[in-house]
């Protein structure tokens, strides 16, 4: 499996922002898609974004459109995710997580098939 390692979260109120990192050792980010899932308790894991190996395309999820953005720092090893006007209901667990399997260079997915390998987790916490 490929190893990584989310960083970033925290506390903000509603309104604020929060960048989550992704670091990924074993592997370069630009050999997998990588997404960004979130788990709120006592709900399943959700697709958050996603981004191509290609790195020029990505996917969001209805409710965070327009205010996240994920990017991919290829130097760094690190994929992004940019948080703005959190909501209360943004409040989760944060998983990023890659694909040992997948090489097509245009393919990402908000859904947990096709992801073999996840992160720990980061918490986000978002007060009203």
């Amino acid at each position: 499996q490929l190893q990584l390692v989310e960083s970033g979260g925290g506390s903000v109120q509603s309104g604020g922002s929060l960048r989550l990192a992704c670091a990924a050792s074993s592997f370069t980010v630009d050999q997998s898609p990588i997404a960004w899932f979130r788990q709120a308790p006592g709900k399943e894991r959700e697709g958050v974004s996603c981004i191509t190996i290609s790195g020029d395309l990505s996917h969001y999820a209805d409710s965070v459109k327009g205010r996240f953005t994920i990017s991919r720092d290829s130097a760094m090893n690190r994929v992004y995710l940019q948080m703005n006007n959190l909501k209360p209901e943004d409040t989760a667990v944060y998983f990023c997580a890659a694909s040992s399997i997948v090489s097509t260079s245009t393919w990402c997915a908000m859904t947990n098939s096709g992801y073999d390998s996840w992160g720990q987790g980061t918490q986000v916490t978002v007060s009203s």
